[in-house]
């Protein structure tokens, strides 16, 4: 456990006199790993525990901690999950800008995540269902009938070889014969 928290300490190189050097510090660790106890934060930082647990709490209440989250590999969990990407152009109104019409994207439960992007769409909207058929009626009866929906661009995700960060494959052994000419 001491070996894993000293390698895991070398990760996050800290400026102690800083302040928000410290928090950013503890943020990070725990974006990384949300499973870790302030007391361990405290061994890989050099931190009072005390004061982890304090920058922990504040960061809960200000709203700059949203949340805490497992990532599952849904396949290897045996659930059929489809994912798409949907890009959505919009025509903007006095009435309705892009904060409006986000907000009201975001709030079907099957939508993980909507973005403002640059480029010929203006958004991308991240949507979780149990078939293409699934996403597809959402995509044609809640986000297509949206007034200010000029159009959409569905990609369905195929495979995913990482997310959040976390590679969800094991790197294989090269087994290719060697060859020399």
């Amino acid at each position: 456990m001491r070996d894993r928290l000293a390698e895991e300490s070398n990760k996050y190189p800290h400026d102690k006199s800083n302040p928000m050097d410290k928090v950013i510090e503890i943020l990070k660790i725990l974006e990384d790993n949300a499973r870790l106890t302030p007391k361990e934060i405290a061994e890989m930082t050099g931190y009072d525990e005390k004061e982890v647990e304090e920058i922990i709490k504040a960061k809960e209440e200000d709203g700059t901690i949203l949340k805490y989250k497992t990532l599952i590999d849904w396949e290897k969990a045996g659930e059929e999950v489809i994912y798409a990407i949907i890009d959505v152009r919009v025509t903007l109104s006095r009435e309705k800008g892009y904060d409006d019409i986000a907000r009201r994207i975001a709030k079907y439960p099957e939508v993980h995540a909507v973005r403002l992007i640059s480029g010929d769409y203006d958004f991308q909207v991240v949507v979780k269902g149990k078939s293409l058929k699934d996403v597809a009626f959402f995509v044609a009866e809640k986000i297509s009938t949206i007034p200010e929906v000029r159009d959409t661009f569905t990609h369905f995700v195929l495979r995913s070889y990482k997310e959040e960060g976390v590679l969800l494959f094991k790197d294989e052994e090269d087994r290719r014969l060697a060859f020399a000419p």
